[in-house]
This record gives C-alpha cells, sequence and structure tokens, in this order.
C-alpha cells in the first residue's frame, strides 16, 4: 500500500484497548487507513529528582503486556500498531507525514507532562492535521455533567450525591468491525523488553496479591472470575480492607490505570450483576469506588498544576522535611512501625499495595515522619502497578492534610494494625526472616 495514501492515526496513552473507545470507533468511521501509535517514552523510566526511576519494572512489564495485547486486538481489525522506542516528541511528527496522516484522534488529559508532549508534537507536525480528544477515562463524561468543572464539589460526599442524582452514564460504545486487510501497513516494531527500557527482569512474588498480566483480555478474565464465577462482587464491601489474597478486593485498578478497562466497562457489568444475581450494599460500593476515581480526575481539571505543588489545591504552609536517609527507612520497610514495613515491603517486592495499606504509609510518611508528602507520591508513581496520576496526587493530598479532607485526619498506625491484622498474618508474610 502507497504511503501517499491519506490517513488517520490514534495515538493510544492510557487509553490501551479497542472496546468502548470512542477515537477507534470514529477513526474507524473516517473511510480512510487507519495507523495506531504507541510510544514507550524514554522519559517514564529515567530517574526522577528523588533518585528512584519514574516508572519501575512492575507496571513497565505490566505496560509492556497491555501493549501486547492492544496490538493483538487491532491486528483482528486490521489495523497496524507503531511501537516506538523513542520519545513521540521526537518521532510522532515524522510517522505523521510519512503515511500523510490528516486526523489523529487521541484521549484528552490536562496534567503537565502529557499536554507540553502534544505541544512538542503539534509543533512539528503540519498545521492541516486535525486533533480530536476525547474523554475516555471517566465514568461521568465531562459532557454529561449539570455543573461547570470549576463548579466541581471540594467534598466527595457533595460531588458523588450530585451526580448519582442528576448525571447519567453513558451506555458502552458498539463493537468495531474490522477493516479490509488493505489497511495494514508492514511494520517491523516489536514489543521492548525490561532491558530495553533500562530495567531489571524479575519473578513474579508467590506472595503477590496481584499476579495477574495485562492487557484487556486478562482485565475481561478478572471481572468474570469476581463477579460471576466466584460471586465475589457480593461481599466486597466486607472484603474491600483486607490485606492478604487476590480476591479481598476488585484489584481492577492496573487495568483501570492504563486504559485496558474503561470505568464504564465495570459499571454496566454490575449493573447486569444486579439485575441477574444480586443487588446490595456491595454491588453499590464498587460503583462508589468508581465515583471516588472520577472525583480526583475532576478535582485535578479543576486545580490545574497544584496538585503537584507543596502546599497542595489549599496552599497551605505546612514545614516538611526532604531527608534522604529518612524516607529510605520509609521505602525500605525499616521505620519503627511494622504495619507500615510490611506494606512497603509489599510495594517493593510486587508492585501493589492494598487501599489500607496505602492510606496508613501515606499518613505516616507525611503526618508522622512530616516529610514531603510530594517524595511519597513520586515513589508510589514509581513502583505501583496502578498508578493514575490523578488519583495519586489526589489522594496523597488528601491524606497529607493539602488536599480535599475536610476533618483533615491522621490514621493512628498501631489501632489500624490491630483492627485489621489482628493476627499479624499480613506483617508475619512480608517481614519474615529468611531461614539459612
Amino acid at each position: 500500500m502507497s504511503e501517499s495514501i491519506a490517513s488517520v492515526l490514534v495515538w493510544f496513552r492510557n487509553d490501551l484497548r479497542v472496546e468502548d473507545h470512542q477515537g477507534l470507533q470514529q477513526a474507524l468511521a473516517s473511510q480512510k487507513r487507519v495507523i495506531a501509535y504507541y510510544s514507550f517514552s524514554p522519559k517514564l523510566f529515567q530517574p526522577t529528582a528523588w533518585g528512584f526511576k519514574k516508572t519501575e519494572k512492575y507496571r513497565a512489564q505490566f505496560l509492556i503486556e497491555s501493549v501486547a495485547a492492544l496490538k493483538t486486538a487491532l491486528q483482528e481489525l486490521n489495523i497496524s500498531l507503531i511501537i516506538d522506542l523513542d520519545a513521540a516528541e521526537d518521532s510522532l511528527a515524522d510517522y505523521l507525514q510519512q503515511y500523510d496522516v490528516q486526523t489523529v484522534y487521541l484521549q484528552e488529559e490536562w496534567t503537565d507532562e502529557e499536554k507540553k508532549e502534544e505541544i512538542a508534537v503539534a509543533s512539528k507536525a503540519s498545521s492541516s492535521i486535525q486533533w480530536i480528544r476525547h474523554y475516555e477515562q471517566f465514568l461521568f463524561h465531562p459532557d454529561e455533567l449539570t455543573f461547570s468543572i470549576q463548579q466541581t464539589p471540594e467534598v466527595f460526599g457533595n460531588f458523588r450525591r450530585k451526580c448519582e442524582k442528576e448525571v447519567t452514564v453513558r451506555p458502552l460504545i458498539s463493537s468495531n468491525q474490522p477493516l479490509a486487510k488493505t489497511n495494514r501497513i508492514a511494520l517491523d516494531h516489536p514489543l521492548p523488553h525490561l532491558s530495553d527500557l533500562g530495567l531489571e527482569g524479575f519473578e513474579t512474588d508467590a506472595r503477590s496479591a496481584f499476579p495477574f498480566r495485562g492487557g484487556t483480555q486478562n482485565a475481561i478474565q478478572r471481572l468474570e472470575h469476581y463477579f460471576w464465577n466466584s460471586k465475589k462482587l457480593s461481599y466486597y464491601k466486607n472484603t474491600r480492607n483486607g490485606l492478604l489474597g487476590t480476591d479481598y478486593s476488585s484489584k481492577f485498578s492496573p487495568w483501570l490505570a492504563n486504559g485496558s478497562l474503561s470505568p464504564k466497562m465495570i459499571y454496566w457489568e454490575i449493573k447486569r450483576y444486579e439485575s441477574e444475581i444480586q443487588k446490595n450494599q456491595s454491588t453499590y460500593w464498587l460503583i462508589f469506588e468508581l465515583i471516588w476515581r472520577d472525583y480526583f480526575k475532576y478535582i485535578s481539571l479543576k486545580h490545574g498544576n497544584k496538585i503537584f505543588q507543596l502546599g497542595g489545591i489549599l496552599e497551605r504552609d505546612y514545614l516538611w522535611e526532604t531527608d534522604t536517609k529518612r524516607f529510605e527507612q520509609w521505602a525500605e520497610g525499616q521505620t519503627p512501625e511494622s504495619f507500615v514495613n510490611a506494606n512497603m515491603v509489599e510495594m517493593k517486592k510486587t508492585g501493589w499495595m492494598s487501599n489500607r495499606g496505602r492510606q496508613n504509609v501515606a499518613s505516616y510518611f507525611a503526618k508522622d515522619m512530616k516529610m514531603d508528602w510530594r517524595m511519597g507520591a513520586a515513589y508510589f508513581e514509581s513502583l505501583l502497578l496502578d498508578y493514575d496520576v490523578h488519583s495519586n496526587y489526589g489522594n496523597w493530598m488528601y491524606v497529607s492534610g493539602v488536599g480535599n479532607d475536610p476533618r483533615d485526619r491522621k490514621f493512628d498506625v498501631r489501632w489500624q494494625a490491630e483492627r485489621y491484622d489482628a493476627k499479624r498474618k499480613f506483617q508475619n508474610l512480608w517481614l519474615q526472616k529468611t531461614l539459612f
């Protein structure tokens, strides 16, 4: 196929799926050649100012698996995926020119790094290219809101009640029909290995509460297990504060974070479960958690780069420490608090930590150790499989007293350990001594 044929391109970032994807659907309907693009930008894997890498091996491997699954799904639609190991701002404009791309479809982003990347690409590309952005990552689509972004309630409860009462969830976008095989282009773009990204290989820890692989089909298998095979959804509210095993919570967050699943895909499956199996507090509570996820995205939209600033969205002038040695004690699980240590070791060994654990270690870091909360947020970003910029920084602000918690709570770590790990099973699992 000649490269002079007019094309459209879908630029994938944190929307790594073909299901429920508005940009892809519009590209398929364009009656032009459709090409897909993804960049493993080196910037994602470089050291941060704090001394650790921006993205470590666990999420990187999950990302590789997710892009591999996306590539396969696109091939079934006869769409070729350009897999770029350079930064998008360095090479995407060349691909746009090479394939005579007239329209780029991409997920709307608004945080600083993503917008700078878009601006840099556009500055090198033809000014005639049309850029069409879609909000793919919400449960409650911004166009369905009955209030402006700047009117987003600061308190979660007010946000939740307003959305539940006034905003409808859009239906899933219909399934895609494959294009003709002639749509494919000849590409030799292999997926990277961890070593290509400057990262070390690893074997999944047998103790991990998240032993799953990336990609939409693995996400759907997890959903089918949690909803339909085990009926664990019916007990979610009672088990969600657990610490051990794969089924105390849904574990959907890593697939949501990179867009292998959309929140609507989960929401409408919950609704089907409620219709066919059971509707109770637990089925509602999983929707409740999806609303929390939306909430932090809207707070980020409203406040912009304040979510990355030391004073947070409240612009509070607290004294914070940045002592490297104390940070390393927390990161390595060597604090005086064994519950904090166990959670930190779990994250270091697996890239996963429970919601209960995250709240405790973050509160301890910010309010007991009084360390710069942004160091903790950046460390979570580095290690967590399910890092999402809005939820991560929104939650860290929340527990650090510079965000949206109207009560500015502080977790009593020892009381929390006694309540949620009374028999010390979790702490013993992760703090066990190696016997020789």
